[in-house]
């Protein structure tokens, strides 16, 4: 089942580089709280991705914090040290949390699993953007085809 509008967002645990190496990242903990926007793509360093996704929210951060959002999340199937070197890649810094599901977990919750494993990228996450209002989802875009038809930047900050 497909997480929506009005569910919880699952207990986890993700991870991300902090100075030691991978640190865990609870999502009751992160989520709890807070307002975040979050956006999960298939893969780093991949080029809708890369060229496109990452970069949006990075050029609308401040716009996104100036509607009352703490904090923007990108979670991709990948694991801590790819995703902390995608985040050095594309200029990142404090503005965008760059959290790894490596294993799957969390994506897999969330029902927005995407098998690749024909193409050889294996199970990846599906592209969308949520926004989570004390780990509740108040507003779901799920991306039915390849691009950024409701997933982008310019569309989050709409829902806003």
């Amino acid at each position: 089942m497909t997480i929506k509008v009005g569910d919880k967002v699952p207990s986890g645990t993700l991870y991300r580089i902090g100075a030691e190496g991978p640190e865990a990242v609870s999502t009751n903990d992160y989520f709890g709280g807070r307002k975040v926007v979050v956006f999960g793509l298939p893969g780093a360093f991949t080029p809708t991705c890369s060229g496109q996704h990452v970069p949006g929210y990075l050029a609308s951060a401040d716009a996104i914090a100036d509607k009352g959002v703490d904090a923007i999340a990108c979670i991709s199937v990948n694991d801590a040290f790819v995703m902390g070197a995608w985040g050095v890649d594309q200029g990142v810094g404090d503005k965008i949390d760059m959290l790894a599901d490596g294993s799957g977990e969390l994506t897999g919750k969330l029902g927005l699993e995407f098998d690749l494993t024909e193409r050889g990228l294996g199970v990846r996450s599906r592209r969308y953007a949520m926004i989570v209002e004390d780990g509740e989802v108040t507003h779901m875009a799920l991306e039915d085809g390849p691009g950024l038809a409701v997933s982008s930047a310019e569309e989050t900050l709409k829902a806003l």
